[in-house]
């Protein structure tokens, strides 16, 4: 496999475990995982993370959506590790696009997670705006293109051929639904593919036949009866 596995949570007990384990080659962090994992403080969270995780990438987010704020806060986010990406959303919530801000950021040697992607104007304009002397991620949700009931494979086939045309544009596929994206990432030659924990566990055990497979699920079903106590005779 070359695609790389990164895991995609907020719970910093979780994440050593990952780390420690060696089934990751780097984080990904959002508002909305820090409010699941119960995040009370982001700068002490981020901090306590890239104490004990430095050796691989990290990305946080921006919270602003005025963009002079927003680059403010990617430069603070910027400093806390040379490991850290600083996560910038495609667009504004008023619609505003943030290519003039990558752009800057890019410039300044800041690395950056461009994110909420979806569509293959939005991937031309963020590897547009990328400096290709400073490594960067672009990331396209894959998995919530399909919840919207579109095909997200010529989408990723086409962003891994975008991507490709810059040096250090490494493409990033967000939102993994099922193991088979993983295999599906490495086919078309993405970079990196951002999992959930409970995934990658599952990940980590795969290659059982599909008569094992059988097996088990039938096991499960025999199990789950009898502690329910059914019968139908």
């Amino acid at each position: 496999m070359s695609v790389k596995i990164f895991a995609d949570g907020a719970n910093i007990e979780e994440m050593l475990k990952m780390y420690e384990s060696g089934l990751v080659s780097g984080f990904t962090t959002n508002p909305s995982l820090m409010k699941k994992g119960g995040v009370t403080d982001y700068k002490k969270f981020s901090k306590e993370v890239l104490s004990k995780i430095s050796e691989v990438p990290v990305s946080f987010e921006v919270f602003s959506n005025d963009l002079e704020e927003m680059y403010k806060e990617a430069k603070e986010i910027s400093s806390w590790g040379d490991n850290v990406y600083v996560k910038i959303p495609i667009m504004t919530i008023d619609r505003k696009s943030t290519k003039d801000l990558i752009k800057k950021l890019s410039d300044e040697n800041i690395k950056v997670n461009v994110t909420a992607i979806y569509s293959i104007e939005q991937i031309k304009e963020t590897v547009a705006a990328l400096n290709p002397n400073t490594k960067a991620y672009v990331s396209v949700f894959a998995g919530r293109i399909s919840d919207a009931g579109y095909d997200h494979m010529p989408i990723m086939k086409e962003a891994v051929k975008i991507c490709s045309e810059k040096k250090n544009a490494l493409l990033l596929w967000a939102s993994t639904r099922e193991i088979y994206n993983i295999h599906q990432a490495n086919e078309l030659g993405v970079d990196i593919i951002t999992v959930p924990n409970e995934m990658i566990y599952k990940y980590s055990k795969r290659g059982t036949s599909l008569e094992e497979l059988s097996y088990q699920t039938v096991k499960t079903f025999a199990e789950d009866i009898e502690k329910l106590g059914f019968k139908i005779l």
